[in-house]
């Protein structure tokens, strides 16, 4: 067998069991974020709300990045699962703090009020590109 056919084989069941748990990671954070804001995001996407769509479309791709870059660079799948964490709670903040700034955006949601959806998740986006950047490579040990 040649060295990328044994190299794969031997790196395949690792890609997966990472990209896996990286997924599973993902779903389970973006079910810990529906569960724990007010507004009940499905419910108003059935229901044809844009606003929530794009909120709840935000709040998954700001959970993606950093779990994405962790991914690219961590050295063990407890660190995986420690930065998705972060992540999670990154995204709840940033929430939070948008909410304190807009006020009322559970209420501006289900009025679908895309100006707050967009600025929630132009928030959501910044924060886990930055996020991500910080955890990009350990090695740099730049702290």
């Amino acid at each position: 067998m040649g060295g990328e056919i044994g190299a794969f084989v031997e790196a395949f069941p690792r890609f997966l069991i990472w990209s896996a748990s990286a997924g599973v990671l993902l779903i389970v954070a973006s079910t810990i974020y529906v569960l724990l804001t007010p507004w009940k995001e499905f419910a108003e996407i059935k229901r044809g709300n844009s606003a929530a769509g794009l909120a709840l479309g935000g709040a998954i791709a700001g959970l993606a990045i950093p779990i994405a870059s962790t991914l690219a660079s961590s050295v063990s799948l407890i660190d995986l699962v420690i930065w998705g964490v972060v992540a999670l709670l990154l995204q709840l903040i940033v929430y939070r703090l948008v909410d304190l700034l807009l006020g009322g955006i559970p209420a501006r949601i289900a009025q679908d009020e895309s100006g707050a959806a967009i600025v929630l998740v132009a928030a959501k986006l910044s924060s886990a590109l930055i996020l991500a950047a910080g955890l990009w490579d350990p090695a740099l040990q730049r702290f």
